[in-house]
């Protein structure tokens, strides 16, 4: 008898549905492809390049170091206005004359009462961002934001016991800021003008009278200004400078809030010209003066 035909072979369900699964997978990749070919091309069937968004452009950066006052900020400002208008080909909305527009009038600053005080001081000195359309109103409110922020770090309670206004505090915090290049000093400076202003002593700081006569830190100061009658010549009216005489960063306005416990009443700059000599006694400071060539 010839053999009987075997029964065909059932493939097993699972087997099926992997190979359905395959197919499927092969069948989705191939839309894929198509439909990248086809968004390519665009509707047209001409070829184009492929496009992405373009990025954009790196902000600029402004540094204001501490100490500066607002007159050196709007030269600043006019600098890297340059500097913004040579890379990018074109002129960006920040400049110096509008610095100075936007920075003249006096406001009212919280934690300072209802009078309106002029800005310098309050500008924050720091690095800030700007681009194209920066305005300086925007880069002048990003700086009272900075000053109230750290303002808000200050503790006044020794200074309002020494009948000393938030106002008062910060201008002493400017002429620190002036006065000092060694962090280490900033109290001792902040005592010797506590001290004197205890005894109703004129503090004698030749910054505040640069300041109120422009005259430049590399020119010496004449006898002439020395006898002015300005109300920045602290050498010969008692008592603080009418406004800030400059931009005071937080370790000098931490330093007039909280002078040192000293009783100086002197100091000269020593020959390091980063130094000072410090000392509570006239003789003293006269001799140091003496060994040392001051007048």
């Amino acid at each position: 008898m010839p053999p009987r035909p075997r029964p065909p072979r059932r493939t097993p369900r699972s087997v099926v549905y992997r190979r359905r699964l395959v197919a499927l997978g092969v069948l989705i990749a191939g839309f894929a492809i198509a439909w990248a070919i086809v968004s390519s091309f665009g509707g047209s069937g001409k070829g184009k390049q492929a496009t992405t968004a373009p990025l954009a452009p790196r902000p600029f950066k402004v540094v204001f170091p501490e100490g500066f006052t607002r007159a050196q900020m709007a030269q600043r400002a006019s600098a890297v206005a340059q500097i913004a208008k040579r890379e990018r080909g074109r002129a960006p909305a920040l400049a110096g004359r509008s610095y100075l527009a936007v920075t003249r009038l006096p406001r009212r600053e919280p934690g300072f009462g209802r009078k309106r005080y002029p800005l310098e001081g309050f500008l924050f000195p720091a690095t800030y961002d700007f681009t194209i359309h920066s305005t300086a109103a925007q880069l002048v409110a990003q700086q009272l934001d900075a000053f109230r922020r750290n303002w808000a770090k200050v503790n006044l309670r020794y200074a309002t016991r020494k009948n000393l206004t938030p106002y008062d505090v910060l201008t002493i915090a400017s002429m620190i800021e002036r006065e000092t290049a060694a962090p280490e000093e900033r109290q001792l400076v902040a005592a010797v003008i506590y001290n004197r202003l205890h005894l109703n002593m004129p503090l004698g700081i030749d910054a505040t009278l640069r300041y109120g006569l422009h005259i430049p830190p590399t020119e010496s100061i004449h006898q002439s200004q020395l006898d002015s009658t300005s109300p920045f010549n602290t050498g010969k009216r008692p008592g603080l400078p009418p406004t800030p005489i400059a931009n005071p960063g937080l370790a000098s306005i931490q330093a007039a809030a909280h002078p040192a416990h000293v009783d100086y009443l002197y100091y000269v700059r020593k020959p390091d010209k980063k130094h000072h000599f410090f000392t509570a006694s006239v003789t003293a400071f006269d001799r140091y003066k003496a060994e040392h060539g001051y007048r």
